[in-house]
């Protein structure tokens, strides 16, 4: 009778350490409280995803698109005027004044390392006359990459219900952008003084995305956060021989889970297609998250 309470006891404290092991595994795991949607690179070949076909706002992540189109367009030494509207700009901006005359290469340095509004409007309404005919050529170029799922309407990234991607897209399209040699230079930078060249206002822009100089290997690329889109991010790291593009969207806490994620990614054995229970969609039909009006945004 002894033995067999003493086995019963046994069989009940290996239960309960296996439960306890389990569940210190998986709290430590970056994918168990995963954002709503993400997609992992290695060298270009699929790590881990989880809802990356699913439509979703991209705050200023739009952003990537803006500056891809500019740079194929623009010289980088060309002058460029600071409308009204973009002076008018609201959320994330560096303070730019109508009629200040800057670079299209200085611009492009604030709107994506400071994800300056203003400074994204300026190039906008420099490059196409103004930001409709500018959110045209958006869509037209998105058509042109094959980003199904991709939809702008504005060139800053404002929450509207017609804008939308996913991060799908958003890996295509920055991979695309990362080509360009400024973009690449840019989007790894800490922090930069551009200056304007009417007058002796400079302004010293800083990247918001907090990887860049404390995330070993990290090198790009950007930050976006609203209302609507939550904290998004698209992040690039390299060490050795090994590239990792992650894109999160609507996460809670990205500069919690993005360096967890990156890690797994860089100690993984190889670089394979997620085939896990993870790697889920929320349903057959793609949905669009409703929007909140345009113009409500949050700083990056």
């Amino acid at each position: 009778m002894k033995n067999f309470s003493s086995l019963k006891i046994l069989s009940l404290t290996v239960g309960i350490l296996t439960v306890a092991l389990c569940s210190a595994d998986a709290a430590s795991s970056p994918f168990t409280h995963s954002p709503p949607s993400y997609l992992i690179q290695i060298n270009g070949h699929v790590y881990k995803e989880r809802n990356a076909h699913i439509r979703r706002p991209p705050a200023s992540l739009t952003k990537i698109m803006t500056a891809l189109i500019v740079m194929e367009s623009c010289n980088l030494d060309e002058v460029v005027v600071v409308s009204r509207g973009a002076a008018g700009e609201t959320g994330s901006r560096i303070g730019l004044r109508k009629g200040e005359k800057l670079t299209v290469r200085d611009l492009l340095a604030a709107t994506l390392m400071a994800s300056a509004n203003d400074a994204c409007r300026a190039l906008a309404d420099h490059a196409c006359g103004n930001q409709r005919n500018f959110v045209l050529k958006m869509n037209a170029r998105a058509r042109a990459l094959q980003l199904r799922d991709t939809r702008f309407t504005n060139a800053c990234g404002h929450d509207n219900a017609g804008l939308y991607t996913t991060a799908h897209d958003l890996a295509l399209l920055t991979e695309k952008a990362m080509q360009k040699p400024l973009f690449a230079q840019l989007v790894a930078r800490k922090d930069m003084r551009i200056r304007t060249l009417n007058s002796k206002r400079s302004y010293h822009i800083r990247n918001k995305n907090r990887l860049i100089g404390r995330y070993p290997g990290a090198i790009g690329v950007k930050t976006g956060t609203t209302p609507n889109a939550g904290q998004c991010l698209v992040a690039m790291a390299e060490r050795e021989e090994r590239k990792v593009l992650l894109v999160i969207m609507h996460a809670r806490n990205r500069w919690w889970v993005a360096p967890a994620m990156l890690d797994a990614a860089f100690a993984a054995e190889s670089a394979t297609i997620d085939e896990n229970p993870d790697n889920t969609h929320e349903s057959n039909s793609r949905r669009l998250y409703e929007a909140l009006p345009e113009g409500t945004l949050v700083p990056d």
